[in-house]
């Protein structure tokens, strides 16, 4: 068994030599035996080995006990140890959790502590190829989502370092005859036969009917589990890239939004990865009752006909489809701040979003484009406004008979409605509509031609 973990460990660069190194030791035998390994290679590496036990107060004194014995251990194979008790009890009935994820994230805390003092490069933990099977066979049970199925990482970022586990390539039975092979003692923990947790039950009943079809199954499926976690992260930095490109992000209003016709250019693959990270960064914590559902209908969102439709997610979260935008936000209406801002001429105004508007005298006009608008100082009323849309706006221009609503403007160029609710509309001081800005250029009501003419131009600025 040193031959194959040796080789997993070179062949995944987990350890580096010359390092400190952290060891989650429980007492039972995956954990003793990891224990044991690592002090067998910690001259050949030159490694500083520091056993790491959580007692969690389970199991009355046993646990206790559990920790002493992993204490006495450390001491005859001189090893450092360090130990802590935790109140699961009280954290469970704190946070309203479950008594596994409470012991598991008091175990963890702990560990990322130990980590940030000893400034250690990584810890390992006795995770096995049996254990790899149950995880990813639970998963395959409770998840739709092929993200989840990558199983347990042989290392990831942790604290300042990794998490690493160099068991995976080995089964529990190699364990125990490594344990048995090295007369290694170890503490057997009777919660461990309980078939009340769910990988107990996958353990007992589920994984041994898959040994017979497949001895090997481990290392099958500790294959599988590394191709997965290669792909997922490959298609997770491509997605985080997509969202990077044509996702908008307002970190102030925590909202976003991004143009679908855009959105379904890209790989379905980086589509499902890109509406995950959108979540990530919108949810504190991902709810419970978030599931593949939703998932199913905000894609059916996206293939939607109708111009506008919402859905209402876990937390209040809304996602809104208008036309071909989708705006995603934590706001109970669903819509931005209005606003007011006067504008001076010469002179400049600095939007919410982060655009500006700048206003000034110019002999000639410079080339016309959307983001820009001519007239005459006589024509208009100073100081000129920009604000968002009022009940009763609107608007004319050269040709059109009479005036229009701004309302239906936007409602003839598509604009998501959403996006209509903030957008900057500029104003003379009578509150003549001049300019929809990018959309429509109105013609002020006065004919006169002057001798000054007042330049307007728009620059997205940061958004």
């Amino acid at each position: 068994m040193n031959r194959k973990v040796t080789q997993f460990i070179n062949k995944h660069d987990l350890f580096e030599k010359g390092t400190t190194i952290l060891v989650g030791v429980s007492g039972g035998p995956d954990s003793m035996a990891l224990l044991y390994y690592l002090n067998s290679i910690k001259d050949d590496w030159g490694l500083r080995i520091i056993a790491l036990t959580v007692d969690h107060q389970l199991r009355g004194t046993e646990s206790l006990e559990d920790l002493q014995f992993v204490q006495q251990k450390c001491r005859e194979w001189n090893i450092e140890f360090k130990g802590t008790s935790v109140d699961v009890p009280d954290y469970k009935r704190q946070y309203k959790v479950g008594t596994q994820v409470a012991a598991r994230e008091l175990r963890y805390n702990y560990f990322y502590e130990q980590m940030e003092l000893f400034h250690a490069n990584c810890l390992v933990l006795g995770h096995h190829g049996d254990d790899q099977a149950e995880t990813m066979l639970m998963r395959l049970v409770r998840s739709a989502d092929s993200q989840s199925l990558a199983g347990i990482p042989v290392k990831r970022p942790f604290a300042k370092g990794l998490i690493v586990r160099p068991f995976l390539c080995v089964t529990k039975d190699e364990i125990w005859q490594y344990c048995r092979r090295h007369d290694i003692e170890s503490r057997i923990d009777p919660s461990n036969q309980e078939t009340t947790y769910t990988r107990n039950f996958f353990r007992k009943h589920v994984l041994p009917l898959i040994k017979e079809k497949n001895s090997n199954i481990h290392t099958t499926i500790q294959h599988l589990s590394e191709t997965l976690h290669a792909d997922q992260s490959y298609l997770k930095q491509q997605a985080e890239k997509m969202t990077h490109d044509i996702v908008l992000f307002d970190k102030k209003n925590k909202f976003l939004s991004f143009s679908i016709p855009t959105f379904k250019t890209y790989a379905f693959a980086l589509q499902r990865r890109a509406y995950h990270l959108i979540l990530n960064y919108l949810y504190i914590d991902l709810p419970k009752d978030l599931s593949y559902v939703h998932e199913e209908q905000f894609f059916s969102l996206l293939h939607h006909q109708t111009g506008n439709t919402r859905l209402d997610f876990p937390e209040g979260l809304k996602i809104e489809k208008s036309y071909d935008q989708i705006r995603i936000s934590f706001n109970q209406d669903g819509r931005p701040d209005s606003y007011h801002k006067l504008l001076e001429v010469p002179g400049r105004a600095v939007l919410p979003d982060g655009s500006v508007i700048i206003a000034e005298y110019v002999e000639n006009s410079l080339e016309q484009s959307e983001f820009t608008f001519v007239c005459y100082k006589e024509q208009v009323e100073l100081p000129l406004h920009i604000r968002t849309r009022e009940q009763g706006d609107r608007m004319r221009w050269k040709g059109l008979k009479g005036s229009k609503k701004v309302k239906d403007i936007f409602i003839d160029a598509k604009i998501p409605r959403f996006q209509r609710e903030n957008w900057p509309i500029v104003t003379d001081n009578q509150g003549t509509v001049l300019w929809l800005v990018g959309l429509k250029k109105g013609q002020p009501a006065k004919r006169v031609l002057g001798a000054s003419l007042i330049q307007l131009y728009y620059d997205k600025g940061n958004m």
